[in-house]
């Protein structure tokens, strides 16, 4: 049997729906019979925005609206990861989860379930975090018709993608963008500032206690082009021009009001090829921050290399498999890129053998950029104390993902 590769999986499941199926399944409710117990299920509507934990207001809905609802929740994570506690604590204190929702188990894998005693409890909800979640999560989807929502804790969901998953037309899945988002920017401002003030520089003559005066550039005034301009790219979009920078961004969809960003000097199209190519071109830094789709794969090349400005750096904040990494490595080691920070690869961890780690000229963090102390705890939370009230009222969920297009 074949192994498929997340944008195998990905394309897979967007060529289930067209355009017009996927915007009228993301648009409608779900209202359908229960198996189990007939038993009908409350109409499910989809999300009313996007979660920031900056900019949103906390519990930003009627919290004296009426519960119509249970959620009776399945937990697909690790129970030894801490930063699910604000969910899996509730095995212990039923209390710590809001009215009218119930944890009834948590496992990583199928076998960890009992499905003769979940079944008849009508399980609805599932919260996921497992890295290795895909093939477990289709599983539940499968053997569990009453499952009405899906929320992962992480911004993409690539590591979940399926045709099982894409196909489940009347389960709505959200995800955690938006908790994430601030620290990536800060990372990605700090990568700007590491290759400007030349970094690796400065550690090697403190460490020769080496004297030497030598210039640098400013950060100020320089371009920086955006691959990718949702919740994250508006996150360094907001730094990059409080910093001065000229700031040039690349999405999917460009829309009317997209002309009064207050953050950017131009938005451009990704369905104008010639866009990536002009991010690539004018910009002294460029950054990816696209999730991993079946048209983003390895969408950054050879070729937008090759056209990339002379002595410019790319950032990737994104998901690796969206680069083509030799040909990264061929620019960083002709120095066509000044340099490139790096948090994510293609395979990760990162291969002793890959040529990234021995570059001079690579800023490379293991993934972890993301990793702050409390933004993990605060992604579960965020699926406590937003999502799960409104799921329970009735109200529409915010972070919706559109599963057949992968984010």
């Amino acid at each position: 049997m074949r192994t498929l590769s997340v944008p195998m999986l990905l394309r897979a499941s967007s060529n289930l729906f067209s355009g017009r199926q996927t915007a009228s399944i993301i648009r409608s409710s779900i209202h359908r019979q229960s198996v189990c117990g007939g038993s009908r299920r409350i109409r499910l509507f989809s999300g009313n925005g996007d979660w920031n934990r900056e900019l949103s207001k906390p519990q930003d809905f009627d919290v004296t609206a009426p519960i119509i609802r249970e959620a009776r929740i399945l937990s697909l994570t690790d129970p030894h990861d801490t930063a699910n506690d604000p969910v899996n604590d509730a095995a212990k204190d039923p209390s710590l989860l809001p009215e009218g929702a119930s944890l009834l188990a948590i496992g990583t894998c199928l076998e960890e379930f009992d499905m003769d005693t979940l079944k008849p409890q009508e399980p609805n909800v599932i919260f996921v975090s497992h890295p290795l979640a895909r093939e477990p999560l289709a599983q539940l989807l499968q053997e569990l018709p009453s499952i009405e929502w899906i929320h992962a804790r992480s911004a993409g969901i690539d590591f979940v993608a399926s045709p099982t998953l894409a196909s489940s037309t009347e389960v709505i899945m959200s995800n955690a963008k938006g908790t994430f988002s601030s620290t990536l920017a800060e990372y990605t401002l700090m990568a700007c500032s590491y290759f400007a003030k030349d970094l690796p520089r400065l550690l090697k003559q403190k460490a020769d206690c080496n004297w030497t005066k030598y210039p640098v550039l400013e950060v100020r005034g320089a371009t920086l082009g955006i691959i990718g301009y949702g919740d994250i790219g508006h996150a360094i979009a907001r730094l990059a021009s409080a910093y001065g920078m000229k700031v040039l961004a690349l999405k999917r969809h460009v829309r009317d009001n997209d002309k009064n960003d207050p953050y950017c000097d131009a938005i451009y199209s990704s369905s104008d090829t010639d866009s990536l190519h002009r991010i690539f071109a004018e910009s002294d830094y460029v950054v990816c921050a696209t999730p991993l789709t079946a048209e983003t794969e390895r969408m950054i090349g050879r070729e937008q290399f090759d056209q990339a400005k002379e002595g410019s750096v790319f950032i990737n904040v994104g998901r690796g498999l969206v680069v083509d990494e030799d040909a990264l490595v061929d620019a960083l080691k002709a120095g066509k890129l000044k340099g490139a920070g790096l948090d994510v690869f293609a395979m990760e961890p990162l291969p002793t053998s890959s040529e990234l780690w021995r570059l001079d000229n690579v800023l490379l963090s293991p993934h972890n950029m993301d990793m702050t102390e409390t933004f993990m705890t605060e992604a579960s939370t965020f699926f406590v104390e937003e999502n799960l009230p409104r799921f329970l009222r009735g109200i529409p969920l915010l972070n919706v993902v559109n599963k057949a297009a992968g984010y």
